[in-house]
């Protein structure tokens, strides 16, 4: 048993991962802009409670005393590269004041690359209309990346989409980008809880598909 914080536990993939942790036992602290809107998340080991995933103070101050961080956020009225690559840089350093050397970062298939080598964002006939979100996530990993930290961190993203339907299986594989690949929620759940119980990989993108 150990204690997570998940930031942008509002989203789906944010509720997923405070599921998943809480089946195995983990406590899990629930980091949202409004508790005020998501008063269900909290109870049965789940503490909610409010938080900046771009600002250092903010990060640090919710992460202390944790074992491991989930980052799963977005915000609609953020500039997407500024926000980011400026929660990147919080993250980092916030967890690293906190002590808490394990992130978990919920990326993007589009960032992903394909089994030649090619970003998915940039293979034939991928959609473009959401480009500048892509780069935006991109740009987020290159500071992860480039950043002189002990923070372990690793994006999990789908190899291609959300099974927005589906359920938990629990099980899932590696996969390199592919836009025909899916996978439910709670599978990518599975396997980032996994990624904190049993770590594996390691500062890199890591793509996931239902297996």
């Amino acid at each position: 048993m150990g204690n997570v914080v998940v930031f942008g536990a509002g989203g789906r993939a944010g509720r997923a991962a405070v599921t998943e942790a809480r089946r195995r036992g983990h406590r899990v602290t629930a980091v949202v802009r409004d508790p005020g809107r998501y008063s269900g998340l909290s109870g049965d080991g789940v503490h909610l409670t409010a938080g900046d995933v771009t600002d250092v103070d903010s990060v640090a101050g919710v992460a202390a005393g944790h074992d491991a961080a989930i980052s799963a956020v977005y915000d609609p009225a953020a500039q997407p590269g500024a926000f980011y690559t400026g929660a990147a840089r919080a993250l980092l350093g916030g967890l690293a004041r906190a002590e808490v050397t394990r992130l978990l970062v919920v990326g993007l298939a589009s960032t992903l690359e394909t089994e030649h080598g090619t970003a998915l964002m940039d293979t034939p006939g991928y959609p473009q209309e959401y480009r500048s979100f892509y780069l935006a996530h991109a740009a987020g990993t290159q500071v992860l990346r480039t950043a002189a930290t002990g923070v372990d961190w690793l994006v999990v993203s789908p190899a291609g989409d959300f099974d927005h339907g589906g359920v938990r299986c629990g099980r899932y594989r590696a996969a390199m980008a592919d836009a025909a690949s899916r996978i439910s929620y709670a599978d990518l759940a599975v396997a980032l809880i996994d990624e904190i119980d049993t770590p594996a990989h390691h500062r890199t993108h890591l793509g996931v598909e239902a297996a």
